[in-house]
């Protein structure tokens, strides 16, 4: 291998890492929620990032209305249920991430379930924030983990050991 094939990654040591090289920062304590994003790791395995996909809401069309506006499976004379957020929740174990390189397509799923709170549209309009600033405009995701235990993950150390593991 040339001297080219080679990449050049940084790891942030204010953050905890999953084994699938995603980076998680507690954002706040108190509210519990935390941001998500990628390590540089994906990009020196893998290559540039071409596109970035993230979790959308679901299509709610499919909750019909009838004539008052009213969903089709609510009585007459009841409250309509507030409008259904399908997509906010996502379980452990789901896709929460797609990235394409320019060789491969590396399917990410959430490491603890959570309910969606904001999403980077720009980093999915501009796969370039996931390769030139992973840590800071390339984020993907805040979340609010309903368990979230930060000693779980790997701290920057932790993370280093397991990367020269590889």
């Amino acid at each position: 291998m040339s001297e080219s094939d080679y990449f050049e990654f940084g790891v942030a040591h204010d953050r905890r890492y999953t084994l699938e090289h995603l980076w998680l920062q507690l954002l706040d304590e108190k509210e519990g929620t935390v941001k998500i994003g990628m390590s540089e790791f994906i990009r020196a395995d893998s290559g540039d990032i071409v596109r970035v996909i993230l979790p959308h809401p679901q299509d709610a069309s499919e909750f019909l209305l009838n004539d008052e506006g009213v969903p089709s499976d609510v009585d007459d004379g009841e409250t309509p249920p507030a409008t259904p957020s399908a997509g906010d929740e996502i379980g452990i174990g789901e896709l929460l991430v797609t990235i394409r390189t320019i060789s491969d397509r590396i399917l990410i799923n959430t490491p603890f379930p959570c309910k969606v709170l904001e999403l980077n549209g720009e980093v999915e309009d501009n796969a370039d924030l996931a390769n030139d600033d992973a840590y800071a405009d390339g984020w993907f995701l805040i979340v609010k983990p309903h368990e979230f235990d930060e000693d779980q993950f790997l701290d920057a150390g932790e993370y280093i050991e397991y990367l020269n593991e590889l």
